[in-house]
């Protein structure tokens, strides 16, 4: 015999007098009564509690209204049971009481009907060929509609607008596609569904999990869907995504303008409809931006429109670096940069009850206001706009101009969360803005004194013909420190230098300087190119140790160069050269065949110890020299070698001029983004004609003055200077004389017509002679002095078999080459 448990349901009738006049067996298995026991008795003895007011005559409106009553046992215990009264007529219509249900609490289908119909998610039931079959009253007023209107309707007939993807651009499935999946194959799906519902402007966003209803045989027979409304979530989200990719996007590149473009095009369309960016000038020149403290907010401010971008335009209409922006006393924006706080402008009224209406709804936006946003303005829909955030651009202090991110295609009004957003996005730019200023008031500080300290001009001199290039690297990376030379020497003779200091930024600049300056001092001492880099390598690892911290908490600096010196002599068309860890120079021939230079460089300056080898080159003239550094052929898609062959190629190119061979090489070479300095020196050899020299050797014997005497004057004669005799004869005598007293054997005078008059004595003793001041009773010192006074320049040259003193005048007339 079934007990209690087993028997759910029974029904009983009362008459209009509230007695039990009929009673059936599932009513003794559900309460333990026997129709014996009840029949006659008032339906209030079941009632373990007072009966509610009207029953059982106000109970009869069907199982929507049952009354949870608690009903007594005939064993003492107590059942909870809905209770629902039906009325009963005869067929006269004449009231013969109630059909009353009794339903235990417990019974499952009962809880979870009621369950399901107050479920505050969206539920819904369809059959395979996606018609209702049933929903909850949250379905229906997401989807506008109550069961009676939509059952037995199909899912697109009631939802078009679910039968297309919101976002078509990511490929997305239509919501009305996945549930017809999941009819046909039987799998459930979870998905985050974007959507508009009916009667509203602004897009929710829903967890949705869609599933089979399955019958005893395993059948698909429905398909059931539930959803709740994430958007204050889901538009979070959006936000990091945004925040995120703005972190990957914006401060890509040292640039002003190209900052304040990244955080517009970000920004658009993710985000917002149309974005400006406006920067006061001095943010542009890389000055300091003025002070909040000193901002005056009663001026008209007139700013730079650094960026604009719109998402309904086909492409960036980005202003000139020259647009100028004025902005009012009294305007959004002059007020937001007085006070430094963002406004939010709507162009909305409040709605009912004095809410504003939100995308993701007013309740779901977990941000509150601050002070004095939103500003209803409806001005602003004058420009087609339904919103602008005016956020300040404000750093360590400072500030830097006014950025608008403005809405007119979509018609959702702001939340706090955008307005959070928008500072977010604004803070981030104004740290890239000020780091590009920064970066570029002491790259324009490193280029300026880098080109006060290369030359301003190549010096005059008839040794070679000569050309130069140099271009910093590009706004992405700071200044280096190449640098390149021409020293005229004594004899007619030339230095060509190019060099690179390790680094960049204002340190290699200033280090660049220093070391060009070491190299024409070294350079007027005439020091054969290997010892010149011997004594320049000294100065590097001096000046390295001055650079070295006094503390733990100051930065090392880090100083290191190469450098290539070469000394071309017309006279007997040599190359004298030498390398310390630079790429050594390129020489081609007339005939265009390359002529090898078989050495290799030596350490870079800054490594000390190890030597220098200077190697000598006869060459025909008209050769062209290429000096250059590495920036002129580094390339991450090819070699060295390969880069190497390709400048030789555009070398041998048919130019009509040095300077056009320098442009086409750069221009062949660099690339558009260029991440180092390069540096190019040409040189077109020439030689000197051998009857503009003349030389002769002295004996060691006093008596030989007067015939070098007769020498250089016949030889000035000869040349058709004869207006330089007098100065010559003096000169000659004096520095041949000193040779013979104060030299060794051989000892050798020459004489050589280039631009001005070169006079030189050489012998074989390394004493070099000096200025010094002659007393007046003194019978020498005074040759020396005589000299100095009487020539454009003098100087002691040392070779390796003695030395040469030399001295210029400057000619007024001088003969062709």
């Amino acid at each position: 015999m079934a007990d209690k448990q087993d028997v759910r349901t029974t029904a009983l009738v009362v008459g209009p007098d509230g007695v039990v006049s009929g009673w059936s067996e599932s009513g003794r298995l559900l309460l333990g009564w026997t129709a014996q026991d009840m029949v006659g008795r008032p339906l209030t003895e079941l009632l373990a509690a007072p009966p509610p007011p009207g029953f059982p005559e106000n109970h009869g409106s069907g199982p929507d209204h049952a009354e949870l009553i608690p009903l007594r046992h005939r064993d003492g215990s107590t059942v909870d049971a809905l209770v629902s009264a039906h009325p009963l007529f005869g067929p006269d219509g004449r009231a013969l009481g109630h059909v009353v249900t009794v339903q235990r609490w417990e019974r499952r289908p009962v809880i979870a009907d009621l369950a399901f119909e107050q479920c505050p998610f969206a539920l819904g039931v369809y059959d395979p060929e996606l018609r209702f079959l049933w929903i909850n009253a949250s379905s229906g007023r997401v989807i506008a509609h109550s069961e009676e209107q939509v059952l037995g309707k199909k899912y697109r007939e009631v939802l078009p607008e679910f039968d297309r993807s919101l976002f078509p651009e990511r490929d997305d499935k239509p919501y009305t596609d996945q549930l017809a999946e999941v009819a046909r194959t039987g799998r459930a799906a979870r998905l985050i569904t974007v959507f508009q519902p009916r009667g509203s402007d602004y897009a929710n966003a829903w967890a949705t999990s869609i599933w089979p209803v399955r019958d005893a045989e395993g059948r698909v027979r429905a398909v059931a869907n539930w959803g709740f409304d994430m958007s204050a979530e889901y538009w979070a989200r959006q936000r990091l995504l945004i925040l995120n990719e703005a972190s990957a996007g914006i401060g890509r590149t040292l640039d002003v303008i190209g900052t304040a473009r990244e955080l517009a095009t970000t920004s658009v369309p993710s985000f917002i409809d149309l974005v400006t960016v406006d920067l006061f000038d001095e943010v542009l020149r890389g000055e300091e931006p003025p002070s909040v403290s000193e901002f005056t907010p009663g001026e008209t401010i007139v700013l730079t429109r650094a960026a604009r971008h719109s998402a309904k335009e086909d492409a960036d209409r980005a202003p000139g670096p020259t647009t100028p922006v004025s902005h009012t006393p009294g305007s959004v924006a002059a007020r937001c940069m007085a006070t430094g706080r963002s406004t939010v402008q709507l162009a909305a009224e409040p709605g009912e009850g004095g809410e504003w209406a939100f995308g993701p709804g007013l309740a779901s936006d977990p941000a509150h206001w601050p002070p004095g946003n939103p500003l209803v303005d409806t001005s602003i829909a004058a420009d087609g706009l339904t919103g602008r955030i005016t956020v300040p651009l404000r750093v360590r202090g400072a500030l830097l101009g006014v950025v608008a991110f403005s809405r007119s295609e979509r018609p959702e009004a702001f939340t706090a969360d955008d307005l959070i957003l928008a500072e977010e996005l604004t803070a981030k730019a104004a740290v890239a803005i000020d780091n590009a200023r920064r970066y570029s008031r002491e790259r324009t500080t490193a280029l300026t004194l880098q080109r006060s300290l290369l030359p301003q001009g190549l010096p005059s001199q008839e040794a070679v013909e000569v050309a130069s290039r140099y271009l910093p690297a590009g706004t992405d990376a700071e200044v280096g420190g190449d640098w390149f030379d021409v020293i005229p020497l004594s004899g007619a003779r030339v230095a060509l230098v190019v060099g690179d200091v390790v680094g960049h930024g204002l340190h290699a600049a200033a280090s660049m300087g220093r070391l060009r300056t070491a190299v024409r001092t070294l350079a007027d001492v005439d020091l054969p190119p290997d010892e010149l880099l011997t004594h320049l390598d000294d100065l590097v690892i001096h000046l390295a140790s001055d650079l070295r911290p006094t503390d733990h908490f100051q930065p090392t600096g880090e100083f290191g160069a190469t450098c290539l010196y070469t000394v071309y002599d017309p006279v007997s068309r040599r190359l004298t050269l030498a390398s310390a860890g630079h790429p050594l120079p390129l020489i081609i021939s007339p005939d265009g065949t390359t002529t090898p230079v078989d050495t290799q460089p030596g350490p870079p300056l800054g490594i000390g110890g190890l030597p220098f080898e200077a190697t000598e080159l006869e060459l025909p003239e008209g050769s062209l020299l290429t000096l250059y550094t590495d920036g002129l052929v580094e390339s991450r898609e090819r070699d060295g070698d390969q880069r190497i062959a390709d400048l030789l190629r555009v070398l041998n190119h048919a130019a009509t001029s040095l300077e056009d061979l320098c442009d086409t090489v750069m221009d062949a070479m660099l690339p558009e983004h260029r991440t180092d300095d390069a540096a190019l020196l040409l040189a077109r050899t020439h030689a000197l004609d051998p009857q503009h020299v003349a030389d002769w050797d002295v004996e060691p014997d006093p008596a030989q003055v007067p015939r070098a005497r007769k020498f250089t004057l016949d030889q000035l004669e000869a040349w058709g200077l004869e207006e330089a005799s007098f100065v010559t004869e003096l000169v000659v005598s004096e520095l041949v004389t000193n040779a013979i007293r104060y030299g060794e054997p051989p000892i050798r005078l020459r004489l050589i017509r280039d631009t001005s008059l070169i006079c030189e004595v050489s012998d074989a003793s390394n004493t070099a002679p000096h200025l010094r001041r002659a007393r007046a009773f003194d019978e020498g010192g005074r040759g020396l002095l005589l000299v100095a006074q009487l020539t454009q320049g003098w100087g002691t040259r040392h070779t390796t078999d003695g030395k040469t003193i030399w001295c210029a005048q400057a000619l007024t007339e001088p003969g062709p080459r």
